[in-house]
């Protein structure tokens, strides 16, 4: 028997920098490897590497082997005939791998059709099956853009998925969802490997790794740290920074209690009712957001946390309600943190032009910027690179480095960290609470991690239930904010 992937001293480069030091696994079947590491690691680009789809500009130099036999030097891209039949990849943005002008049931059934080679009636029930199973028959002819960001990540999945390729590489596979839909992405990549499969994972949430089990390596600023089997390294990390990264989970924050937020509303939703297409996602929904205070939102995947933030945005409409906002504050002062920040910068300009045609545009003090780089740990030199070619975590840190260039008075955060590692998320929301604070800004925070919301919300809204009711009383304290009075929905 021989592994799935083997390789020997990969390492990326660019022309004159080392990114990821020279790295040598081996993958046999049923086995998992997980590499956990910071926001701009190099985690993600040594996968790539492995893939042979790295940005321009960046080389991957070493060997790698596959079962099949096919062998070669990593700078070279002869893999393309591999993918989706002998290596299958889930990429850290469901949007690269989604066609946005097809059907989510046709994205399926075109792998069935095309990679597996099945009739199509055939592919058509085992694409129903699969998105039965991750809970997408509802969205089987929507399109990629009418879906939530949860909701997007399942349908990639579930395309990669159906190829059948006996090794997966899954970047970052449960970001964005809930815990009950990360048990289904869990369940399935797990059948994967009992059916033979390998499994190469980028993750930086611990508790996937623990779930999944088999090796891990943690890695920092492109160099392994230090690696071993997830029971061991999770449980007895020996390197400061796993010990730092094992801290760094919500539920371990430590919490402090702070002052009743009373500031004036700055936006005021009453019975609010929305729904999208013919699902009525909630009904009679109403709070008010006051100067400095955190409102966290929760629920489900699907279940409206993102188009409640946009209803009060005015980026759509409600049924029925009314959503009243701050009449001196203008326009511009109310903003969006997106889920997947891809979507929200122009993929052909510079971060650096992007942010300074925000400084021109709106007459606001440039020197900021570097304050704001050095705060949200950001290289000054990401500046010169398209929004592309930077991680998934740090073009959400430059989102975030945006809003705050605004002076906004109320920012809908949608999922804002979920594309960081424990630590990195921890500074962010940090920051994030205290910009809050300190400038009286109102904050919609939704997140699909509980702890996290429970260690910064003022107040709280879940989203999912059938029923409305209003609870007071005291829940557990926060890192950064007031006892949170939860609102059922």
């Amino acid at each position: 028997m021989k592994p799935l992937l083997k390789t020997h001293a990969l390492e990326i480069r660019t022309a004159s920098a080392t990114l990821v030091e020279p790295l040598s696994i081996e993958l046999w079947p049923g086995e998992v490897l997980t590499i956990i590491g910071e926001t701009g690691s190099g985690k993600s680009l040594f996968a790539q590497g492995v893939v042979g789809n790295l940005p321009p500009g960046l080389q991957a130099h070493g060997q790698i082997e596959f079962a099949s036999g096919f062998s070669e030097e990593g700078r070279q891209r002869g893999r393309q005939a591999l993918w989706g039949r002998e290596i299958a990849v889930l990429p850290q943005e469901p949007w690269l791998s989604l066609d946005p002008t097809m059907r989510a049931r046709q994205q399926v059934c075109e792998t069935y059709q095309h990679v597996v080679v099945k009739g199509r009636q055939d592919a058509l029930r085992l694409a129903r099956r699969d998105m039965a199973q991750l809970g997408l028959e509802h969205a089987e002819t929507k399109f990629p853009f009418q879906l939530s960001g949860g909701m997007a990540q399942r349908l990639a999945f579930a395309a990669t998925h159906a190829g059948g390729a006996k090794v997966m590489i899954a970047d970052e596979p449960t970001k964005g969802l809930d815990s009950a839909r990360i048990g289904d992405v869990i369940g399935l990549l797990q059948a994967g490997i009992a059916d033979g499969g390998a499994l190469l994972i980028i993750t930086h949430d611990i508790e996937v790794a623990r779930r999944l089990g088999g090796n891990v390596m943690i890695m920092l600023k492109g160099k392994i740290i230090e690696a071993g089997s997830a029971e061991h390294v999770l449980n007895n990390p020996a390197h400061d920074y796993t010990r730092r990264l094992m801290a760094a989970d919500p539920a371990r924050w430590a919490r402090s209690g702070k002052p009743k937020v009373n500031g004036e509303p700055v936006v005021q939703v009453r019975d609010l009712s929305v729904e999208r297409g013919e699902r009525l996602l909630f009904d009679g929904l109403s709070f008010d957001v006051r100067r400095g205070e955190i409102v966290g939102v929760t629920g489900p995947s699907g279940c409206g946390k993102s188009t409640l933030g946009d209803v009060i945005l005015g980026l759509m409409a409600a049924r029925k309600g009314t959503v009243n906002k701050l009449h001196s504050a203008p326009r511009v002062a109310f903003q969006k943190l997106y889920q997947d920040p891809v979507a929200a910068f122009p993929p052909t300009i510079t971060l650096a032009r992007n942010l300074h045609d925000v400084v021109r545009l709106h007459h606001l003090d440039g020197s900021r910027i570097d304050v704001l780089l050095k705060r949200l740990r950001l290289e000054p030199a990401l500046l010169s690179r398209l929004p592309g070619n930077v991680s998934g975590g740090e073009l959400q840190r430059f989102s975030l480095l945006r809003v705050l260039l605004l002076n906004p008075v109320f920012i809908f955060a949608d999922e804002p960290s979920s594309r960081l590692d424990l630590i990195t998320q921890q500074e962010m929301i940090e920051l994030l609470v205290e910009a809050a604070r300190e400038n009286d800004t109102a904050v919609l925070l939704v997140s699909h991690d509980e702890a996290l919301i429970d260690a910064v919300s003022d107040q709280r809204i879940r989203l999912g239930s059938t029923t409305t009711d209003t609870e007071t009383g005291e829940s557990a304290p926060s890192l950064l904010a007031s006892p949170a009075a939860p609102i059922q929905v």
